[in-house]
């Protein structure tokens, strides 16, 4: 274990809760490779402490944090200055500290899209139903446009998802009921709520129904196989776990806050993967 100098560069993860975060395990591994004086700390913040926790992390020398559930869509408002894509969905997930002030990018859709063309997926091969309209929702469906496929989400409040089509007005929405019957001509199908999350109650689809090559994703990664994949895979199909988009969308804030762009690679990936199976 390495040994912290007064030197150090702080960074973090504010989110609640963050226990199950496996991003604080994921920076130590890239920390100790590139053996960086620095830590990244899970720092669990009430939703109604997330402005005075960031301006205190900026007044202690911090060089940034990742913001995870609930506190994405807050975590904008706080920003000093946001790139392009996080201005376009309205939400955060990476925050760099400079010269005083905040500024915020959010990842999660490029993220997912590496994780897809890891595993030798091609993101526009053909229309997309995304479940859920939080605020990973935004960015992946953003991501999935820019790269050139049609994108519906279906959400089971209809406002949610009525709100999030006033963002990306490409998006159409299909009805909560219809979910698994909308599968037969879908060509990628992504759970980005938190059902099936460990210790929740899993998300129910129909995949009897769905089309023979439809690829079908989680963002969550704890557990590694949720039940979403593994109804999934019991009907034969292609599956994409969370754990890659956690790597990938990790890649801008480390190079942001410890001056080292690190590679994801499978030792990176068997690491993180081991904590999660032992849990």
């Amino acid at each position: 274990m390495s040994v912290l100098s007064g030197q150090a560069r702080l960074a973090g993860l504010l989110g609640w809760p963050v226990a199950h975060s496996r991003s604080p395990r994921l920076h130590g591994f890239w920390l100790e490779r590139y053996r960086i004086d620095g830590a990244y700390l899970p720092l669990p913040v009430r939703p109604d402490s997330l402005a005075p926790a960031l301006h205190g992390l900026l007044a202690c020398g911090f060089q940034g944090c990742n913001v995870t559930s609930p506190h994405k869509e807050a975590a904008f408002a706080l920003c000093d200055t946001r790139t392009d894509p996080a201005r376009r969905v309205g939400v955060v997930n990476t925050l760099v500290f400079r010269d005083g002030r905040i500024h915020g990018s959010s990842t999660d859709g490029a993220g997912f899209l590496a994780n897809l063309r890891d595993h030798g997926i091609d993101p526009s091969a053909g229309p997309a139903l995304l479940l859920g309209a939080g605020g990973a929702t935004r960015d992946i469906a953003a991501a999935l446009l820019d790269s050139g496929a049609k994108v519906a989400i279906s959400n089971r409040t209809p406002e949610r998802a009525a709100a999030l089509t006033r963002l990306l007005p490409a998006l159409s929405v299909i009805a909560w009921e219809r979910r698994s019957a909308a599968l037969a001509d879908r060509a990628l199908v992504v759970n980005t709520t938190s059902a099936g999350m460990a210790g929740t109650p899993p998300l129910k689809v129909d995949f009897s129904r769905a089309a023979p090559s439809l690829v079908v994703a989680d963002i969550l990664y704890v557990p590694l196989l949720t039940p979403f994949l593994a109804a999934a895979r019991a009907h034969g199909l292609t599956t994409v776990g969370g754990l890659g988009m956690l790597l990938h969308q990790a890649v801008e804030g480390f190079t942001a806050w410890f001056g080292v762009h690190p590679a994801v690679d499978r030792e990176l990936f068997n690491f993180v993967a081991s904590d999660l199976a032992a849990s």
